[in-house]
């Protein structure tokens, strides 16, 4: 059972375009993190291993188009090839939600990305939901309250 104790989406260019905290961390402990770990993903090649060792935790990070999905871990602990997947699988989601996902899709509708991420983990970072077609069933009954709650307000 993987335990994700972070979760942060980055830019090419290093910008945080998502990030979510499963661990307790202080602020400062938390801004340390972005500030670091990204610039140091950033500056690996592309063959080289998609998990690092960084402070207490192994990273565990995974390229798509123009984003990098980074997930801190406990070493020792949790699986590495799990969290590989758990990012995989949010990426799939994420593309069968949007069409073909890209970085404008998650600044644009960074709370879909969050309710995706939400419906897939609980709030200490394990796996609560590992079916796609779930997840969106789950997800697209939350848009049709949101749309039914907005038709009721304009006609109210």
């Amino acid at each position: 059972m993987t335990q994700i104790k972070y979760l942060i989406l980055a830019s090419r260019q290093g910008k945080i375009r998502l990030m979510k905290w499963y661990a307790p961390y202080t602020p400062k402990e938390k801004s340390k993190i972005v500030k670091e770990l990204p610039p140091l993903i950033l500056s690996r090649k592309p063959k080289m291993c998609n998990i690092i060792e960084y402070s207490d935790d192994k990273v565990v990070y995974r390229r798509y188009a123009s984003l990098y999905f980074i997930c801190g871990i406990t070493p020792g602990v949790d699986n590495e090839l799990l969290t590989l997947e758990v990012i995989h699988r949010y990426v799939e989601t994420m593309d069968s939600y949007f069409g073909n996902v890209c970085e404008l899709d998650i600044i644009f509708n960074f709370s879909k990305a969050y309710d995706i991420l939400d419906e897939m983990l609980m709030c200490d970072g394990s796996i609560t939901e590992s079916s796609k077609r779930d997840v969106l069933q789950h997800i697209h009954a939350m848009d049709t309250m949101e749309n039914t709650d907005s038709v009721e307000r304009v006609l109210s």
